[in-house]
């Protein structure tokens, strides 16, 4: 970093040098060239003013993710920021809190609405140079930070999906073979053959006994597909934030020297608009919206006699009748989650703001549909868990022993002996213990 910067502070020894932001203006006054007095002036003005959305604060989780992925933005120089720079935003991931980063209100070009809530109190504490300024509040560390908090998200939910939806086939008692060891290549996925191995190890051979011996409903037999689709998703996810985090998003960046430039050269870049994250967080939202529809699906057949062929005990169909309401509540979590999954595509409109200001960047609105398509799939998984419980107590199965620590958390949050007792609360209290596994592992 100190060579870099040392190189960047040679280019501006030249008076024919332009470089945006640092010997000109920013935005509307990018062609005006300043002075080296003008250009000290600059670098000394605080970034307040992009700092204009409010509302509802992102997790701090995410806000800790877009500091580091700033962080690793400066350590290869090309950012041309001091190492003084570098070990203030270092310091910020100590155990202190950080500034509120508004989820909302984020329309800009790039992310500088956003950095600027988060960096402003850094850039006050101390006296910066000129680029560093742009350098904390441009580029693309916010979308770095926004992928890779869905993308691990992703593979934590998808754990808990496993162990719901084989929760259910069990209670439905599903034939194994619909998740056979053979589909595993005949499908030619290795995400629909990490689906049915899950599924298998999850049922570990079912009860022992006799099993039904015809097929189950489509929404039993589709499960490692879906399952193995959300895995896909939740993959680019993973791969998207792998690619970003290395990137250099710097606007400008310094490139390295070669023979003809040998302190480099600083070019203005698009890296500021990472494409890819909305595209990717667009997968896992649509995934977790099929997901929620099969969570209803199962719920409703083990509740449908007709299909299920439940015990005909009285006392049997009470219990079942105890929790038959729940796939209705999946049914407003599901439709919820359907209307979220559209694509996120680049604003129709101009960008607000000024000068050269014209596409903005849908990375927040892409994670925030994903965000809350995450806890719909959550509130869906705590509904459907407690009927396929209902039903296995009903037939008087045993829960298979990988899925014993989630039924007693079901039993331990939702009551089903509890006739008077109202579902929907505790319910609740079931998902919020799914979220905190997700969250807190």
């Amino acid at each position: 970093m100190s060579e870099a910067r040392s190189r960047f502070e040679r280019l501006l020894d030249d008076p024919d040098i332009l470089i945006y932001g640092v010997t000109s203006g920013p935005g509307r006054n990018a062609h005006v060239r300043l002075s080296p007095s003008e250009r000290k002036a600059q670098a000394a003005r605080l970034p307040t003013a992009p700092a204009v959305s409010w509302g509802e604060p992102l997790p701090g989780r995410v806000t800790r993710a877009i500091v580091f992925a700033r962080l690793a933005n400066f350590v290869e120089g090309h950012a041309a920021v001091t190492p003084a720079l570098a070990n203030g935003v270092a310091a910020m991931l100590g155990d202190g809190p950080l500034p509120a980063v508004p989820a909302r209100g984020q329309g800009g070009a790039g992310e500088i609405l956003s950095l600027s809530h988060l960096f402003l109190p850094l850039a006050r504490s101390m006296q910066l140079k000129e680029k560093e300024s742009n350098a904390l509040i441009n580029g693309s560390p916010a979308a770095t930070g926004l992928v890779a908090d869905g993308a691990l998200a992703a593979a934590r939910r998808l754990e808990l999906c496993a162990e719901v939806f084989a929760l259910a086939a069990e209670a439905f008692d599903t034939p194994l073979g619909h998740f056979d060891e053979g589909l595993d290549d005949y499908w030619n996925n290795p995400h629909d053959a990490w689906a049915l191995d899950r599924l298998r190890c999850l049922m570990d051979g079912g009860h022992g006994g006799a099993r039904r011996p015809y097929q189950a409903p489509v929404s039993f037999r589709i499960v490692p597909r879906i399952l193995g689709q959300a895995r896909l998703a939740a993959t680019v996810a993973c791969e998207v934030a792998e690619d970003s985090l290395p990137a250099i998003s710097d606007n400008p960046a310094l490139l390295p020297p070669d023979s003809d430039n040998p302190n480099g050269r600083a070019v203005s870049t698009g890296g500021f608009h990472n494409a890819q994250v909305p595209t990717a967080l667009d997968m896992v939202t649509a995934a977790y919206a099929n997901l929620c529809v099969l969570a209803e699906r199962c719920g409703a057949k083990i509740m449908d006699g007709a299909v299920s062929d439940p015990p005909s005990q009285a006392a049997a169909k009470e219990a079942l009748a105890s929790v038959g309401y729940l796939p209705m509540a999946i049914t407003g979590y599901e439709e919820e989650a359907r209307a979220l999954a559209s694509a996120t595509l680049l604003p129709g409109s101009e960008s607000g703001g000024f000068g050269q200001n014209d596409v903005a960047s849908p990375v927040f609105l892409a994670w925030s549909k994903q965000e809350r398509a995450g806890l719909l799939l959550e509130q869906s998984l705590a509904a459907l868990a407690p009927v396929a419980l209902a039903a296995l107590d009903c037939a008087d199965r045993p829960v298979p022993s990988p899925l014993q620590t989630l039924a007693d958390t079901v039993r331990r949050h939702v009551q089903l002996d509890r006739q008077a007792a109202a579902l929907g609360p505790m319910t609740a209290d079931l998902a919020n213990w799914l979220r905190d596994r997700i969250y807190d592992a």
